[in-house]
């Protein structure tokens, strides 16, 4: 209910998402190669796909586009507060992805996966496709993120959401 909460009028000036999705997809080629193919070439393919077409998706909303766990808090005004905000134009869909790979340590199935992705779209209001397709392509932007910053439980969370949205 956060994201559906934050998704007021964009105010004029924040960075586009369309913009931010056409760059991840045209870089995640290069990148996966720089770091030895990592993520198989199918994944890579569906999410440059994926980020191609959100690119086209109209913006508009103003969204949090670090939205995880730790960047909400319990209020005493609302029930839920969001800190440290990364302020972006663009789909609330867009917040989804983190929220599922905070939580794959604890997702036993693939299953659990999906159930997971339709409970936080549904609560969100959001497109379930977009919240599918967004979380394909940032699962595989941050698993290469932190591979390139020393990460390791990260990339494994972001591959476990991925094996079970892609098999």
């Amino acid at each position: 209910g956060l994201i559906r909460q934050l998704a007021v009028p964009s105010p004029p000036g924040l960075r586009a998402l369309p913009g931010m999705a056409h760059d991840i997809a045209a870089g995640l080629p290069k990148r996966n190669a720089d770091l030895g193919g990592p993520v198989p070439a199918p994944w890579l393919d569906r999410a440059c796909g994926l980020g191609r077409e959100l690119a086209s998706r109209p913006a508009g909303l103003l969204i949090h586009a670090d939205l995880h766990y730790g960047n909400i808090l319990a209020g005493d005004r609302l029930p839920w507060l969001a800190v440290d905000p990364r302020p972006v134009d663009g789909d609330p869909a867009f917040s989804i992805p983190e929220l599922m790979w905070t939580r794959a340590g604890e997702l036993s199935t693939d299953h659990d996966v999906h159930r997971l992705l339709a409970t936080l779209a549904q609560a969100a209001e959001v497109d379930q496709e977009a919240a599918h397709g967004w979380t394909i392509v940032r699962c595989v932007d941050y698993w290469l993120w932190g591979l390139q910053h020393g990460l390791t439980i990260d990339p494994a969370r972001c591959e476990r959401v991925l094996t079970a949205l892609l098999a």
